[in-house]
């Protein structure tokens, strides 16, 4: 693999729009709004504004658990968010997450609007809120978020790190691509010898921590991340494989990751959720059969 000459940094780091791969449009140095845009608002008291991926997926997967569960506060719209066209600059979004990114959450069920942003954050709230997916002992509890927290910190390498140089950067560098693959294979390495010892992250019961990893590595395990099965090895981690194949089989977790899905097969893409029968009649197959 050649390399390019080596790049010597200047004394001050300027920005040049345009570079940067496949997200050269819309990333930039600068925070806030670049447009006025107000959000939708439907009739639940969440409010999720988002979009399919696994970030996306961790808070969708939470709220058809919750719902499964049994608690019809959990009732929510999911709105989607294009993120390569721009959306999550409009000033509405950044309103409820000044970071910019999805997913974020308005939950209206109280006597005012409280905002929560970072998926992580969403997912623990929500816990807390219905009392549900997380454990109450103090070392089932500090186990569950340690591995909550685990994905939070870790991903990123996955993500920005390996995505980025494997996927989308407009070279292939083979430094950043043998450092993220070694991170992202020790990464996988520490969750197969955790699931060797456990049913769940956290211990025999299924939690958040399950729902904030699953979306991420689960794909990844299977071969569906940035095409990169083969290239990772993926099928070496056994126990990675079991727990990805055991959560995939629960309705809830089907019917999350259909929710803002703008890609595959039509019959897995919901591009809004505003009712459960959203499932049976507005996926995209169904959008575009003739009645």
């Amino acid at each position: 693999m050649s390399e390019p000459d080596a790049y010597t940094p200047p004394a001050v780091w300027t920005w040049q729009p345009g570079q940067g791969g496949r997200f050269a449009a819309i990333n930039r140095p600068t925070a806030g709004a670049t447009h006025q845009r107000e959000l939708p608002l439907g009739r639940h008291p969440l409010q999720l504004y988002s979009l399919g991926t696994p970030n996306g997926v961790k808070v969708t997967v939470m709220l058809e658990e919750l719902l499964a569960l049994g608690h019809a506060g959990a009732e929510y719209d999911a709105w989607l968010v294009r993120i390569d066209n721009g959306e999550q600059f409009g000033s509405g979004f950044v309103a409820v997450n000044p970071n910019a990114k999805i997913p974020a959450l308005l939950d209206r069920s109280g006597p005012a609007p409280v905002r929560v942003f970072e998926s992580g954050a969403i997912v623990l709230y929500l816990a807390e809120k219905f009392g549900a997916l997380l454990p109450a002992a103090p070392a089932a509890r500090a186990e569950c978020l340690s591995w909550l927290f685990w994905q939070m910190g870790a991903t990123p390498f996955l993500g920005g790190g390996f995505g980025h140089f494997y996927a989308y950067a407009p070279q292939k560098l083979q430094y950043p691509i043998d450092r993220y693959a070694m991170e992202v294979k020790r990464q996988l390495d520490v969750l197969d010898r955790r699931l060797a010892e456990s049913r769940y992250l956290a211990g025999d019961d299924y939690s958040i921590a399950d729902i904030a990893v699953w979306p991420w590595y689960g794909t990844l395990a299977k071969g569906q991340l940035y095409e990169a099965g083969e290239f990772l090895q993926v099928q070496q981690y056994r126990h990675v494989l079991r727990w990805t194949d055991e959560i995939a089989q629960r309705p809830a977790a089907r019917r999350g990751r259909m929710v803002n899905r703008t890609w595959g097969q039509p019959s897995s893409q919901l591009h809004e959720r505003h009712d459960a029968g959203d499932f049976d009649t507005r996926t995209q197959d169904k959008l575009q059969s003739p009645s």
